[in-house]
């Protein structure tokens, strides 16, 4: 665990500990097992989001996404009976597809992530919202995908599987971004993108697949969130959820200017996001706020990020006049320095002949 991740895990049990002591309901099992539900139907999306901003990117058509893909999932099971583990499988390809386009256009047109996202932003809630005539989509009282949703709102030994997943998922792109070359790939894009193309990274192609796992893992937790809610309301279904997960990876040490970041990182952020709106729930400030705690973690968080990267151009400054400055005096003193010796002898006059 680096300095970062220890400090964010402190952080995290401080908050934990403090929230306890105003309210020991906190520290229920029952609150314990519900963040944790939580924590994996966010914390399934904000991986996705992490990596595209360790290339220096952004999505904000996360929430958005939910809501076509969500809608599009309940009208498969309940108005064309499609059995569930197709309409699974179309829905993840759909976020696929979806993450696939925003990475064509930003790598093979070279349009600015921030740009591509907004556009998928509007464009994903408008079509959601006429493919449904701005009409709820639900399930009833039917038993079209009785054990996927078991399965998603299930647990296993009183841990939810939402949690599960997301340590599984953690897990799988932890050896994907600490352990492998795309990671290593990831990493020196979001440094610097030009001197990876230079050195023989194809830029374009590890941009757009992280894309492309952004857009699988948004269908997952689509999929996720259905069955958490019931229900799809096109017009607020997901609404801001992309907020989440650029909160959670900014929490977890994601640097918006890409190149770093680490999915342990991501999950403490995830976590530590829940537990700031647990506290905020105990300490009665009202929900209409909590957008407006949102921000302030991302600015925060921001904040914190610029100091650390200050801090650290300082370090390596200071670090390379240690090592230069100390050579120079030296030599110099070396030029400058009296003879001593034989050499400090006054020379005959037929010596200079």
């Amino acid at each position: 665990m680096m300095k970062k991740e220890l400090g964010l895990f402190l952080l995290l049990v401080v908050i934990s500990a403090i929230t306890g002591a105003i309210n020991p309901a906190f520290l229920s099992l029952v609150n314990l097992l519900n963040m944790a539900n939580l924590i994996g139907l966010f914390g399934v999306f904000a991986l996705g989001e992490g990596l595209v901003i360790i290339t220096g990117g952004i999505d904000l058509s996360l929430g958005s996404m939910f809501a076509l893909l969500g809608v599009v999932f309940v009208d498969l099971l309940t108005t064309y009976q499609i059995a569930w583990p197709l309409a699974l499988l179309l829905v993840l390809l759909g976020g696929l597809t979806l993450g696939g386009i925003q990475g064509f256009l930003i790598t093979r047109l070279k349009m600015q992530p921030f740009i591509v996202t907004l556009c998928g932003l509007l464009i994903y809630r408008g079509a959601a919202r006429y493919y449904t005539s701005d009409s709820t989509r639900g399930f009833g009282y039917g038993d079209e995908a009785g054990t996927l949703g078991n399965i998603a709102s299930g647990h296993i030994a009183g841990i939810p599987n939402t949690f599960i997943l997301l340590i599984i998922l953690a897990l799988i792109l932890g050896v994907l971004l600490h352990r492998s070359v795309y990671g290593r790939w990831l990493y020196a894009v979001g440094k610097n993108e030009e001197a990876a193309r230079f050195s023989g990274i194809s830029t374009g192609v590890v941009i757009a697949t992280a894309y492309i796992i952004s857009g699988g893992l948004a269908g997952v937790s689509t999929v996720l969130f259905v069955f958490y809610t019931n229900s799809v309301s096109p017009s607020s279904f997901g609404n801001f959820y992309e907020l989440y997960a650029i909160a959670a990876a900014v929490l977890g040490g994601c640097s918006l200017r890409g190149g770093e970041g680490s999915i342990l990182g991501i999950v403490l952020g995830t976590a530590l996001l829940q537990v700031l709106q647990n506290l905020v729930n105990i300490l009665g400030i009202p929900n209409s706020l909590n957008f407006a705690v949102m921000g302030t973690v991302i600015l925060l968080g921001v904040l914190a990020d610029q100091q650390l990267q200050a801090r650290r151009r300082r370090q390596v400054s200071l670090a390379g006049l240690v090592r230069t400055v100390p050579k120079s005096i030296l030599t110099q003193g070396q030029q400058n320095a009296p003879p001593r010796g034989a050499a400090a002898l006054p020379a005959r006059t037929g010596d200079h002949a």
